[in-house]
């Protein structure tokens, strides 16, 4: 009888060389001593469930799906669970029994860095949310989740329309990318005791795409910005965010977040997150 082979899982996107992932999960099965891997899978858009049928066939436990798959993949699967469906995007495809699962570790990866605040008592909790694509699917639904309200702004209104229509349809807090980009016409008000959030869910800013473009004063006083893009890791509108005086939250928190959820399904065990500022300092480096 053959020796059962090393445990090995890996990530999916086109393109997909830019991804952190596999440094991630290599570095938690180092430190537990788990002799396993974890690589990167180019996939064209076209051959997408191709690629996760075969998953089984190539000895993989399951791939983490980045952009701009994780839509696509659901229909290669045999069930979705039900976070990921009432999401509408999958991020995590695990290998179970003779079946996929799909699920969606981005919105609790999402949360993970926000724990802090969502602790507190406040009056009125506020996002503003940037992007309509598959990461933006996970975080408008945990922000709801978290007693939110969430405004969605991205090129395409029908895309924020059907966005918001996934948790609470209204009109009245959908907006173009451009009106972000454009100065308001009034000075914000006293927001003591209000949670502002302004989150990029985009891939603008990113590595050989161009900045975000928003016009900071669009963003209220004492807001937290979040980018979830973390190639830079310092983009342009968590630079001028900081500058202003803003908290700022990076990829980074979301990405190593998300990838713990991952990890657990994909190997079974715990990721060892006391070494988080070590990881981080290898990301980084």
């Amino acid at each position: 009888m053959s020796a059962p082979l090393p445990p090995s899982a890996g990530v999916i996107g086109w393109p997909v060389a830019h991804s952190k992932s596999p440094l991630i999960h290599r570095f938690w099965l180092a430190k537990l001593g788990i002799d396993g891997d974890y690589g990167r899978f180019p996939v064209h858009p076209d051959r997408v469930a191709d690629a996760i049928r075969s998953l089984p066939a190539l000895g993989l436990r399951g791939v983490n799906v980045t952009a701009p798959h994780k839509q696509a993949v659901i229909a290669a699967l045999d069930r979705v669970d039900p976070l990921a469906a009432k999401i509408g995007a999958v991020n995590t495809v695990v290998v179970e029994g003779d079946g996929l699962a799909g699920y969606n570790t981005d919105a609790g990866g999402f949360l993970e860095p926000l724990r802090p605040l969502l602790d507190r008592p406040w009056l009125f909790r506020m996002a503003r949310l940037i992007g309509t694509g598959g990461a933006a699917l996970a975080v408008a639904h945990a922000l709801h989740a978290e007693g939110f309200t969430v405004v969605v702004a991205g090129r395409d209104l029908d895309k924020a329309r059907a966005l918001r229509a996934g948790f609470a349809p209204d009109d009245g807090l959908i907006a173009t990318l451009d009106q972000f980009r454009r100065p308001l016409d009034f000075a914000w008000d006293d927001r003591s005791g209000v949670l502002d959030l302004v989150v990029n869910a985009t891939t603008l800013g990113m590595v050989g795409q161009p900045a975000l473009g928003l016009d900071f004063s669009n963003v209220p006083p004492g807001a937290v910005v979040y980018d979830i893009v973390y190639a830079p890791l310092e983009t342009p509108l968590l630079a001028e965010a900081r500058s202003r005086g803003h908290a700022v939250i990076d990829g980074l928190s979301m990405l190593i977040g998300q990838a713990a959820l991952a990890f657990e399904r994909f190997f079974g065990v715990v990721p060892p997150r006391q070494h988080d500022a070590e990881l981080r300092a290898r990301l980084t480096s």
